[in-house]
């Protein structure tokens, strides 16, 4: 073989083989790899929706939440932020990003506090699932755990039932964590579900590990996330108990599991309700 065929031959060679060293470091390894799928329906009026953005904003700038990132073996998690709505209502506000410290955490937060909230009729969670989801093929990380924070004010009443959806997204390996928004339940709207916090617990989340946070109080919001992200972030299992702050008493958080005794229907009924009394 004349030098020159040589020197082709070892070329393709080495190019052969740095094809799959190329493609197995194409994904970065971390530690979580989290979808931050929050509710932009119109049921969310413009103070709960701001203060769900600034409880995110202030969460990726506080410091206990930066040890809680690079504790983990890896040092470092894989994050998108999306705003879903109806069943054709969702969008990624922040793509994907790696955070690997204070300085990557504090730019995630600084580019979230600036982008502008969008808004969009209907409330479907499912939907918002199977978004999330398939979110995860394009992370560019492969994460020891895969997680979804899915926050609303309301049941699903619009696309596919939400339990079928939950039950497949947790068949593939993947947490769903709540933070339901029960700030107007003294309202009392023909949308809104008093124990919004039960229909989480028995309908949205699951797989090992679930939790939910509910948000009651204005003054809880910052907090309920914060306490959110720290668990997620850092992988605590939490007993089948009430989480509880140090000293305040309040409920932010409960492990409930999957529960067959709630209406899972029940936004899908209301919204029938309504729309069998609507005029014409």
């Amino acid at each position: 073989m004349r030098a020159h065929e040589l020197v082709a031959v070892l070329a393709i060679l080495l190019l052969s083989c740095s094809v799959p060293a190329t493609r197995a470091h194409a994904q970065a390894a971390v530690d979580l790899e989290l979808v931050i799928a929050v509710d932009v329906s119109l049921s969310m009026d413009l103070e709960e929706q701001r203060l769900q953005r600034e409880g995110y904003v202030a969460a990726f700038r506080d410091g206990e939440i930066h040890k809680a990132i690079t504790g983990g073996a890896y040092g470092r998690i894989a994050v998108v932020y999306m705003e879903w709505a109806g069943p054709q209502s969702q969008s990624v506000v922040i793509p994907w990003t790696i955070i690997d410290g204070p300085a990557a955490a504090r730019a995630f937060a600084d580019r979230l506090e600036v982008t502008q909230i969008s808004r969009a009729r209907l409330t479907s969670i499912s939907a918002a699932l199977t978004f999330s989801r398939d979110l995860f093929a394009s992370s560019g990380a492969k994460g020891v755990r895969r997680v979804i924070d899915v926050s609303g004010d309301g049941p699903n009443n619009a696309g596919f039932p939400v339990v079928p959806v939950r039950d497949e997204v947790v068949a593939q390996g993947i947490v769903i964590n709540g933070l339901p928004i029960m700030l107007r339940v003294a309202v009392n709207s023909m949308f809104d579900l008093a124990d919004l916090d039960q229909y989480y617990a028995g309908c949205v989340i699951g797989g090992a590990g679930a939790f939910m946070v509910p948000v009651k109080h204005v003054a809880e919001f910052a907090a309920a996330i914060r306490r959110k992200l720290l668990l997620e972030i850092s992988g605590i299992e939490l007993p089948p108990a009430i989480v509880r702050t140090q000293g305040s008493g309040q409920n932010l958080g409960q492990n409930l599991g999957q529960s067959d005794a709630y209406d899972c229907l029940a936004g899908e009924r209301q919204w029938r309700w309504y729309l069998d009394r609507a005029p014409n």
